[in-house]
């Protein structure tokens, strides 16, 4: 019987992962910063992927992590994992092994790539328990302003900040909200923030959270549930 040992991780095309994703990933939505993908594959199937991209706004990340001198990361020195989507098929510890696998690929063949950002959207899907096992740091606890209830769905406002169209058509994020999606209010629920530092000489320069924090402020979430609501 194969196990998460038997996984196998190589890069693949964006139109395979991109198609992936939007099957598989809770939002139904890739992201267009994605510019490498691995894929999990178990007896040579698909069954996940890791996207990794430039955030949208580099400039206000590059700071969380400096060298050995105290110096801020440099421009090419980062990626975030901005998508992760798996199918129920694969064994258990599969994810965090895929990811393990996906860093150990990117020391040895990028290695100028000196630590991952990535979120946990605490709001609809999870806190991050993957990212805990796969050895990331929590660094950012934070309520939600970002995700919208509005009568087409659910939109993240990043959706509405990126499209130049939008911004062009109605000159601010808001008017440009209610006026492809009409009314809108906040998703109740948490974003975290976790780092991965791949290179030892690295370090954090942000709050090192640890991860009972997330239960004191009342942000667990497992699978799009509140912790409260599946565990007495």
């Amino acid at each position: 019987m194969a196990g998460a040992k038997d996984i196998k991780i190589k890069v693949i095309p964006s139109k395979i992962a991109n198609d992936f994703i939007r099957e598989h990933h809770y939002s139904g939505k890739v992201v267009n910063n994605s510019t490498l993908h691995f894929g999990a594959f178990l007896n040579r199937t698909l069954h996940g992927v890791m996207s990794f991209g430039s955030p949208l706004d580099k400039r206000k990340v590059l700071g969380l992590v400096v060298d050995k001198n105290g110096e801020p990361c440099k421009w090419n020195e980062m990626l975030e994992l901005n998508r992760m989507a798996f199918d129920d098929t694969l064994p258990k510890n599969s994810e965090s092994r895929a990811i393990s696998i996906a860093f150990r690929l990117l020391k040895r063949n990028a290695p100028h790539i000196k630590w991952i950002l990535s979120f946990a959207d605490g709001t609809q899907c999870g806190d991050g328990t993957i990212y805990r096992a796969s050895g990331f740091r929590l660094t950012l606890i934070k309520k939600n302003t970002d995700c919208m209830i509005t009568k087409k769905g659910v939109v993240h406002t990043m959706t509405v900040k990126s499209s130049k169209t939008l911004m062009n058509k109605y000159g601010n994020w808001k008017d440009a909200m209610k006026g492809e999606y009409g009314d809108f209010t906040p998703l109740v629920g948490y974003q975290l923030r976790y780092i991965k530092i791949l290179d030892n000489d690295y370090k954090l320069n942000c709050e090192d959270i640890p991860f009972s924090k997330i239960a004191e402020e009342g942000a667990r979430m497992y699978k799009g549930k509140r912790y409260a609501s599946i565990v007495k």
